[in-house]
């Protein structure tokens, strides 16, 4: 018969289906039983929540909280539904239009996948960033110490006081042609045969013994020094650690919390030992640190000789050179940084004359 379907009819109080035959109406359903029972449901009093794609069950329900419900599974029954109550028609999916429906998904997802897309590449470090150079530095000291503690808590540090005043004097020679800070410089000496070095908030930076004795001057650790120096002074540590931290970081960098600070040493830590620089924050670590070097009458070379050095184990030693992993070398960097140099024809002041390096090297004794 036109215009009648069959279908399943659930009460809302009980698990059990009943067969049903379905009669469209002008105004409403006719459903009737086997038993010879029938329902009445106004259309004003219906509501479609299922069937609006291909090949979906289509479904009814009728009241609250606990609805009666009916499953169609005709994909004809919406289309006579329009034909036969064309005035209730913006009431229930009209399966005309389902190929635009799934287009018009389609184009949403693919919207919001763009969205996220830009967001992550540019929105989350433009954000970070405008909120790295806001945040209190008393913030960023207490999170950096938070974090040093846990870097070193299962590692020793190495306290040798002659060597590490050797590396004490590099940093202070390459601050004093600087303009005031606000930070207080402290270099922490891990005892880690990995080669690496990276920059702390808030004035820290840790070295891993692998990276001290693997230099061969003091001009050569002076480059490394002065490129981590510039990550802190331009807070590339901080707006990295704010952009690939938790929401949680960021909620206590807005509020200057310096105890919730504190309490986020633990990720800061994880967070910075799995960083890795863009290549516009290096570059600009490079620039900067060179110039540090020349403003401290410093030999750039040892810098461009250290990066070169690193290229070439990288390629050979395997895992224990992991500089290059957090500070991804390209070759243009160290041609431009090359450039940079030649450009200074001058005599320069030797670091720790009369000292020997091989032996003040060993920051951890032994």
């Amino acid at each position: 018969m036109p215009g009648v379907f069959s279908g399943s009819y659930l009460d809302g109080r009980s698990a059990s289906r009943r067969s049903a035959s379905i009669r469209l109406a002008a105004s409403g359903l006719e459903i009737a039983f086997e038993d010879g029972a029938r329902l009445w449901w106004p259309f004003r009093e219906v509501r479609q929540t299922q069937g609006f794609y291909s090949g979906e069950q289509i479904r009814l329900e009728r009241g609250s909280p606990f609805p009666e419900i009916l499953l169609i599974d005709d994909t004809a029954f919406l289309a006579s539904l329009h034909a036969t109550a064309p005035g209730f028609g913006r009431r229930f999916h009209d399966p005309r239009r389902r190929r635009a429906r799934v287009l018009l998904t389609v184009g949403a997802a693919a919207a919001a996948v763009a969205i996220g897309t830009v967001l992550y590449v540019w929105g989350i470090p433009a954000a970070a960033g405008m909120l790295a150079a806001r945040v209190p530095v008393s913030w960023e000291e207490r999170l950096g110490q938070a974090a040093v503690e846990q870097i070193t808590a299962s590692r020793r540090r190495c306290v040798d006081r002659e060597r590490g005043a050797a590396v004490g004097a590099i940093v202070t020679r390459l601050l004093e042609p600087q303009p005031a800070s606000p930070y207080t410089f402290r270099v922490t000496v891990v005892d880690d045969g990995t080669v690496n070095a990276f920059a702390v908030p808030g004035g820290q930076i840790v070295l891993l013994r692998g990276l001290v004795e693997r230099t061969r001057t003091p001009e050569e650790l002076a480059g490394v020094l002065a490129h981590e120096l510039q990550h802190v002074l331009q807070r590339h540590a901080t707006r990295l650690l704010l952009q690939h931290a938790s929401t949680g970081l960021l909620l206590v960098a807005v509020s200057g919390d310096m105890t919730g600070a504190m309490a986020y040493g633990i990720e800061s830590a994880r967070v910075l030992g799995t960083l890795r620089y863009s290549r516009h924050l290096e570059s600009d670590a490079d620039t900067k640190g060179l110039q540090m070097l020349l403003a401290a009458n410093v030999d750039p070379q040892g810098m461009i000789e250290f990066f070169e050095t690193m290229r070439a184990a990288e390629r050979s030693a395997g895992s224990t050179v992991r500089y290059l992993t957090s500070h991804p070398l390209a070759a243009e960097r160290v041609e431009a940084l090359k450039q940079l140099a030649g450009s200074q024809q001058r005599e320069y002041r030797p670091l720790l004359p009369g000292r020997d390096w091989t032996e003040l090297r060993r920051v951890c004794g032994g």
